[in-house]
């Protein structure tokens, strides 16, 4: 993943884990049920709204609240590309990554609205707000989560490190 292009959808600060995937579905780890359901709490017509390949855009410390895992799967199911946020919480921070969610930390978020269609291009660490023609500089992603998000996630990323250790 080099380039993603997306329409924004806008929420505000402490969007936690239940907003996210409320727990009243946490009866299932299947990704394709928990998609159906994702933003519900924030926004209950959201996955009605959306198309595969949006972007959230959220104010600070997005994804707080419990560590479950489930809120990334959710998020990336339904076919969010990416989250952009000021910070996010810890632990959904690396859960996102360990998932393959692309997350990009962005303090001037206040600048993007609900709608705009935005680029962010991993390579040189830009995001550009195309409705505006602004473009920021985001938080550089370590080059190990980098290579999670190109992988698809850590599950598929070991794989590859088993497979590519296997034909040494």
């Amino acid at each position: 993943m080099q380039t993603i292009d997306a329409k924004i959808w806008k929420f505000g600060k402490d969007i936690d884990t239940d907003l996210i995937i409320a727990a009243r579905y946490l009866n299932t780890s299947n990704p394709t049920e928990l998609a159906k359901h994702v933003m519900e709490d924030a926004d209950p017509d959201f996955v009605n709204k959306m198309s595969v390949g949006d972007i959230i855009v959220a104010d600070e410390n997005f994804g707080c609240g419990s560590s479950r895992e489930h809120a990334p799967i959710a998020l990336k199911a339904a076919g969010v590309a990416a989250i952009i946020a000021p910070t996010f919480a810890r632990i959904f921070y690396r859960n996102a990554f360990n998932m393959g969610l692309p997350i990009f930390e962005l303090k001037e978020v206040n600048e993007i609205t609900e709608g705009d269609v935005v680029s962010i291009n991993m390579n040189n660490g830009t995001i550009t707000n195309k409705t505006t023609s602004k473009t920021y500089k985001f938080t550089p992603i370590p080059e190990f989560m980098q290579e999670l998000i190109n992988a698809g996630g850590l599950m598929n990323f070991a794989a590859q490190e088993i497979k590519a250790g296997e034909q040494k």
